[in-house]
């Protein structure tokens, strides 16, 4: 099945270069491009994109608040955070708002399109360990806040899932949950799931970003 990817950034010549070098594979196809996102929205709609790939610093709409706003879509497709910086704190709201993780600008071109797959496949391009870095890297500002609204919202899960939760902050893997716990890796999806669903999160990604605003890490 062929990936239908946006590009929504702000500097022709980066789109121009992640066209060509997108359109270099065979299975993934770029449907349209935007310079800010203030027209995001319509693009969607029109061309049905499976993943954007999406700047945070534009003119007009910049990146996070159109993140925000298309991921609250139903059926939303996956966002891709472009970014120069690694530690920043717009590329940890823009995880919060749900988008499956960030590349930088400068990443080579064959991580680029291979990020695009893995995001289509339903698969973050960060892991909950990279998350934690990058957590520790900004200033964060708020936190007693968040501390509170997260561990409410953690409430709701019982023991074996709010165990399950903590894993995934810990940046384990289902296959490394499956042989601390000594639960199948099956049934380790399964607890998984049903944390995004109860949570409503997207991704493993916003799982360990809230264990960690309930201070569970040690």
């Amino acid at each position: 099945m062929t990936i239908r990817v946006l590009i929504v950034d702000d500097d022709p010549l980066l789109r121009a270069g992640l066209k060509l070098m997108l359109g270099g594979a065979q299975d993934i196809r770029v449907v349209g491009e935007a310079g800010d996102g203030s027209g995001v929205q319509g693009l969607i709609d029109r061309l049905a994109p499976d993943v954007i790939l999406m700047d945070i610093r534009m003119p007009g709409t910049d990146g996070l608040t159109a993140t925000e706003t298309v991921r609250r879509r139903p059926g939303a497709p996956e966002v891709v955070i472009l970014t120069t910086f690694d530690a920043d704190e717009h590329v940890l709201r823009a995880l919060r708002a749900g988008a499956a993780g960030f590349v930088l600008k400068d990443t080579p071109p064959g991580e680029i399109v291979e990020s695009v797959r893995r995001v289509a496949a339903g698969q973050p391009v960060l892991s909950p360990a990279v998350t934690k870095r990058l957590i520790t890297r900004v200033a964060d500002s708020g936190q007693d806040s968040r501390k509170v609204k997260a561990v409410a919202r953690l409430a709701g899960l019982n023991d074996r899932e709010r165990e399950i939760a903590v894993a995934v902050g810990e940046g384990k893997s289902n296959a490394e949950i499956s042989a601390t716990l000594y639960l199948s890796v099956p049934t380790v999806k399964t607890h998984v799931s049903r944390i995004l669903t109860k949570l409503d999160l997207n991704n493993r990604v916003q799982i360990a970003l809230l264990v960690h605003d309930a201070d569970l890490l040690h």
